[in-house]
């Protein structure tokens, strides 16, 4: 830990935080000025609302016997906190207010976090760069003129940018472990249903879950701990699993098998990356006595499929708002939108239904052989802030090589997988290109990302990773 980070403790992780309160070297009041005097002074954009006088009463108030008691969160905008904007990051919800608290959000509160602002994120969380009509462009505090990723962006700019020890976040193609692929964090997505998504649920396309991003493990496995477990408002959530955080180092992953498929066999990689990856791969496997299997991995390349199920289900967000509204979109939601309203009908609904089966017999396969799949989390480092959406990996043209189509979907190639079939995987922090931040990728099996967290957590000792951006705020 940097010298900078100790002399602040506010930039430390969110369980030493806790432990800074509970030893009487902080108050919770004292750390939530910090973040609020770093919202003002950032220069990030990450934030599009700050409730800074209920979290000041709740931080005069907090419980620090408790799991988060007093720790200042950021919650993703696309999550429901009573009496906040509820925008979905667009023009179209710019008036709508919340009515009520998320699943997730009622049980950070019960923990005692100290809920302190909204976070930026793309619009309807629907693509992996973090720009909107309605609040601009965040960016990444590793580098200004990049983009922290999407749909989470907000969410890790704060985190990264030692604005805020963690951030709630979602991952419905990436959303998670994009974002902390780009600026340096960690990142997990869940199990399909780990943490309930209610109240008011939209059970299709059955691909997002929720979660957090992070500086360190143990303050996913302590969010785990607070939020996962059934509730009757996500009828698809899981019950409740005990012991995330005491379960840390505890698990014999000897003998178990990884397959290393740096682009899963049908991204495009940047080679600079993969050599990077390849080393921390190989390092986690001899230090947790994997055993390295020979698998063919092949998974088929569908981003359009996957987009077509999900703007369906934008369509009826929308509903009778659209093509009224379609100016006020983002255009790359326009676009989406126009393709959509031309070409989805029985036909292309029912072909992207087959796609998610083809892909969940393909990853069912390749986990019959193995137990964990190590891959990149992203093509690339992060692209423009103000984007477009990369369509460049390294100094290869995409478009000339293979057209659009597969140029743009190669964005959420590496991680879309894992949403389509409900497995559970994690980006780790590996390393810089160029001073930016690149992710390892591990997918589990279903129902074991504790086994994925001492994966990480081997990493997190044996090559620590910088807490924060190296000028977190301006």
């Amino acid at each position: 830990m940097s010298d900078f980070v100790e002399s602040k403790p506010w930039l430390s992780d969110a369980c030493s935080l806790v432990d800074a309160f509970r030893a009487g070297t902080l108050t919770p009041l004292e750390a939530l000025e910090a973040s609020l005097a770093a919202i003002e002074e950032s220069d990030l954009n990450a934030f599009s609302h700050v409730d800074a006088e209920a979290a000041r009463v709740a931080a005069a108030s907090a419980d620090i016997s408790k799991p988060f008691g007093g720790v200042p969160i950021g919650i993703k905008e696309l999550e429901s906190v009573h009496g906040w904007p509820a925008t979905q990051a667009s023009l179209v919800f710019r008036d709508q207010v919340a009515d009520s608290d998320s699943t997730q959000v009622m049980r950070l509160r019960g923990a005692g976090a100290v809920l302190t602002g909204q976070t930026t994120a793309s619009e309807f969380g629907g693509i992996n760069c973090t720009t909107t009509k309605l609040h601009g462009t965040t960016r990444n505090p590793w580098n200004r003129e990049k983009t922290p990723g999407g749909s989470s962006g907000g969410s890790a700019a704060a985190v990264a940018g030692g604005i805020l020890p963690i951030a709630s976040g979602g991952d419905g193609g990436g959303s998670i472990r994009i974002p902390a692929g780009f600026t340096g964090l960690f990142g997990l997505k869940s199990t399909f249903g780990r943490i309930p998504k209610g109240p008011h649920a939209m059970q299709p396309p059955l691909t997002v879950v929720v979660g957090c991003v992070t500086r360190s493990v143990r303050d996913t496995a302590r969010w785990f701990d607070v939020c996962n477990g059934f509730d009757s408002r996500d009828t698809l959530s899981l019950p409740r699993v005990e012991g995330w955080e005491a379960g840390l180092d505890t698990f014999d992953l000897a003998g178990k098998r990884a397959v290393v498929s740096i682009d899963l066999g049908s991204a495009i990689v940047n080679p600079a990356q993969t050599t990077l990856l390849l080393e921390l791969a190989g390092l986690l496997i001899a230090k947790a006595h994997l055993k390295q299997v020979d698998v063919t991995v092949q998974i088929p390349h569908g981003s359009h499929e996957w987009a077509m199920a999900n703007l369906i289900g934008l369509a009826g967000v929308l509903g009778e708002r659209y093509p009224a509204c379609h100016d006020d979109l983002t255009s790359e939601i326009q676009l989406g939108m126009s393709l959509a309203t031309q070409s989805v009908n029985l036909a292309t609904a029912g072909a992207a239904e087959l796609f998610r089966i083809e892909v969940n017999e393909c990853v069912a396969d390749i986990f019959e052989q193995t137990d964990f799949i190590f891959a990149a989390t992203n093509p690339d480092v992060a692209f423009a802030a103000t984007g477009p959406m990369a369509t460049t990996v390294g100094r290869v043209d995409l478009v000339a090589e293979y057209g659009f189509e597969r140029a743009l979907g190669n964005n959420g190639a590496l991680t879309i997988p894992a949403n389509l079939t409900g497995n559970p995987a994690v980006s780790v922090p590996a390393g810089l290109i160029d001073g930016l931040p690149v992710g390892l990728q591990v997918i589990g099996r279903h129902h074991e990302e504790q086994l994925l967290l001492d994966l990480a957590r081997i990493a997190e000792r044996e090559r620590p990773w910088p807490l924060v951006a190296p000028s977190p705020f301006s």
